[in-house]
């Protein structure tokens, strides 16, 4: 009996590991272990760093920041990437750990979406940040197209990971960043994009 069940099992991690569809897997970001600093303010010129990370399976993670605010990209970037700044107006942070929603065909893996969890400053009590989920799309290697799709307020928000996911995997993909609207479900904080 024992030797029958072993096979049935790595069928079934088999077929698992083979099954085309949507899953989520997740990413560390840590800027101490997992990012490099390739620029920085010198002293006298504010407060402002940018860093690479590592993300999922090459994809990279950009950090901007500058003034106690976060500015992210998830995937590869053109050459001009650094003209684009998409954050929050209140003080932000990033949280440690990435959602990248990916799609299997076959062996073809490609992640198209990430959900990260954000802090936003509060005014009201700094004891108690306001988080959201920010939903972006990953720019490939073949497009060089990212930016973020949606926010989805977390706080007091107990269908918030479901509300992402679905943004994420019904908006993500044909997403035309700089033309189309962001999706915002709640009450989140004011969030820009700036071109230079």
């Amino acid at each position: 009996m024992r030797a029958f069940l072993i096979p049935l099992a790595l069928a079934g991690f088999c077929q698992t590991a083979q099954a085309d569809g949507i899953s989520s897997v997740y990413s560390d970001l840590d800027w101490k272990k997992d990012c490099v600093t390739y620029a920085h303010a010198e002293e006298g010129d504010g407060d402002w760093a940018s860093l690479t990370c590592s993300g999922y399976r090459g994809y990279p993670v950009l950090v901007s920041y500058d003034d106690a605010r976060e500015s992210l990209f998830y995937g590869f970037p053109s050459s001009d990437m650094t003209a684009v700044w998409e954050s929050f107006s209140g003080f932000n942070s990033a949280g440690p750990k990435v959602e990248w929603r990916i799609e299997t065909k076959g062996d073809i893996v490609i992640p198209f979406a990430v959900i990260h969890r954000r802090s936003i400053s509060n005014p009201d009590d700094q004891n108690k940040p306001n988080e959201v989920l920010l939903v972006a799309k990953v720019s490939q290697p073949e497009t060089y197209s990212g930016c973020t799709v949606g926010l989805v307020q977390a706080t007091g928000n107990p269908a918030a990971n479901d509300q992402a996911r679905k943004l994420a995997d019904e908006k993500a993909r044909t997403f035309a960043c700089g033309k189309d609207k962001r999706v915002v479900i709640g009450n989140a904080p004011d969030f820009g994009r700036v071109d230079n």
